[in-house]
């Protein structure tokens, strides 16, 4: 069954909430506050460890009354089921989108092209068990007999970003092994990672679903060379593992086919952490932790598929997100995490975000007329109040927020953990109330500096607070956003799962690259021909 193709401002529901915005768009919060007693309440959903309070946003009852309308109008529903029934909703590459197959219990029953892939799904799990178990025992060694210290996965976009948030989240949970990532085709990048590591340590993780990415086998190959200065090619099926498909090629690169891991062309690169390009994560952290990673999001699959939208989290945020994308105009979107364990959270979601809603043709290959994706930024609290957080606050652009924190530390250092707390709640409430003129002048301000010192407040934000950063709570934070994403896009008219703009670029690379290699010459327009010759006389 096909994706339903409904232009969102066709709707009944578009048009109310085009009305209704005219009528509440210079509301502010505090009134909305002072009027209603219970408003918390009524915009706050309690689930397992989760509270969200989204109270803190310029809506009314009747707004929220539209916004969930406007989910029953295209069809949401039924777009959820198609989902998880398996049916090809990224149409564009005529393939179905089952990230969540990966975190499924194994009784359940996911048909692909009629065949239950979830019996698949869990032998590779197996697979990830046993290998990192025998790496972590110290069981497995490298070719000189010595155990495994360190871990290099070299991949890129969601091969690296998804892996290395989650590494990065977990520390705390990290076990003797150290783990590194390598990207970026810069070699200044790869050498620096290098020169930390020893050859007769370290296990090599490359993950390329085809096994040509640029990036990723430009890398592999410099890490090869070096390796190969003190070891031999024979050494290198033991030291080097590959996530991918294209068999040939990892075998070619002198990888034992009992250490290649497969992918699946139903998982999307942004979403493979939950599948075998997750081993980094597993050989960090333990398989338990990374089952407890995968039970959680398969949780919030449950909640996600199974909620009333008014109580749906995934579907409220992204609700809340259309109404300043598209009514308020707001393009941009902050995610402040107060744990510095989520320090590369904002940057995970960007690709997550950007690259699958950051479309321009609608479901029905029609050019659209109004806002889609938003743009995603953000920064640990408190390090992002001493950053950005004046132009949130007194600048002239509305940024919506998520503000997500923890009510126990890891650590146990309980006076840390109230001043973190104590910043994370006083910014939304400052964001909300902002300082009158009055209040301003009540602290004996010189005249002239009181417009200065005035704050309007009316600031949006969404509050996510959880019990505890454990595996089980990543795996639903993540899932959370996974499932926002593919609500915006139902609503959006769009396919979220498809990425054509980022292939331009990359074609016309090789091209440029060709004319360092080969003395070939394209066309180019005047800038890049005149930037192309600085480069060769300056290399």
């Amino acid at each position: 069954m096909a994706l339903p193709n409904i232009n969102p401002t066709t709707t009944p529901s578009w048009k109310k909430l085009q009305e209704h915005f005219e009528a509440v768009k210079n509301d502010h919060m505090k009134d909305l506050f002072a009027q209603d007693k219970n408003r918390a309440d009524k915009f706050t959903i309690k689930w397992n460890d989760f509270y969200v309070d989204f109270s803190k946003n310029r809506i009314t009852e009747e707004t929220f009354k539209y916004l969930l309308e406007l989910a029953n109008d295209v069809k949401l529903k039924e777009a959820i089921e198609s989902q998880f029934l398996g049916d090809i909703i990224n149409q564009t590459e005529g393939r179905a989108v089952l990230h969540t197959a990966l975190r499924a219990p194994e009784t359940a029953v996911v048909n692909v092209d009629g065949k239950n892939v979830i019996p698949e799904v869990y032998e590779v799990k197996r697979k990830i068990e046993a290998f990192t178990n025998e790496v972590t025992s110290g069981a497995r060694k490298g070719y000189t007999g010595k155990p495994f210290t360190d871990i290099v996965n070299i991949g890129i976009g969601g091969s690296d970003l998804g892996p290395a948030m989650v590494v990065d989240a977990l520390q705390y949970y990290k076990n003797e092994l150290t783990t590194h990532f390598v990207s970026n085709v810069d070699g200044d990048h790869v050498n620096e990672v290098i020169k930390k590591l020893n050859p007769e340590t370290t296990l090599f993780v490359i993950v390329s679903k085809t096994f040509t990415t640029q990036e990723t086998i430009s890398n592999a190959n410099t890490i090869k060379t070096w390796f190969l200065q003190s070891a031999s090619q024979d050494d290198i099926a033991k030291h080097f593992v590959a996530v991918s498909t294209n068999i040939e090629a990892v075998k070619n690169f002198g990888i034992d086919t009992n250490n290649i891991f497969p992918m699946w062309n139903w998982v999307g690169g942004r979403f493979s952490l939950w599948s075998a390009v997750g081993l980094s994560i597993s050989l960090a952290v333990g398989y338990k932790n990374y089952e407890s990673l995968l039970s959680g999001a398969n949780k919030m699959d449950d909640h996600f598929k199974n909620e009333d939208f008014k109580n749906n989290i995934p579907v409220v945020l992204a609700l809340i997100s259309v109404w300043y994308n598209n009514f308020f105009k707001a393009e941009s979107e902050a995610v402040i995490a107060y744990s510095q364990y989520l320090n590369q959270f904002a940057t995970y979601l960007q690709q997550g975000i950007m690259e699958s809603n950051g479309k321009s043709v609608d479901r029905n290959g029609n050019p659209i007329d109004y806002e889609t994706g938003t743009l995603i930024w953000g920064e640990p609290g408190t390090n992002s109040q001493h950053a950005f957080f004046q132009l949130i606050h007194q600048g002239t652009k509305l940024i919506p927020a998520d503000f997500i924190g923890f009510t126990k530390s890891l650590h146990g250092n309980q006076e840390h953990q109230d001043k973190l707390i104590s910043n994370f709640l006083a910014q939304t409430e400052a964001l909300l109330n902002g300082k009158t003129e009055a209040q301003v002048v009540a602290e004996d301000t010189t005249e002239a500096i009181v417009p200065f010192k005035i704050f309007k407040g009316n600031k949006p934000t969404n509050t996510i607070f959880i019990n505890k950063l454990t595996p089980e709570s990543l795996g639903k934070l993540i899932a959370m956003y996974e499932h926002k994403i593919f609500v915006q896009g139902i609503i959006w008219n769009i396919f979220s799962y498809d990425q054509f703009g980022v292939e331009l670029g990359k074609q016309l690379a090789n091209k440029i690259l060709q004319e360092f290699n080969n003395n070939v010459k394209n066309e180019h327009d005047s800038s890049t021909a005149s930037l192309l010759n600085f480069y060769k006389k300056m290399a």
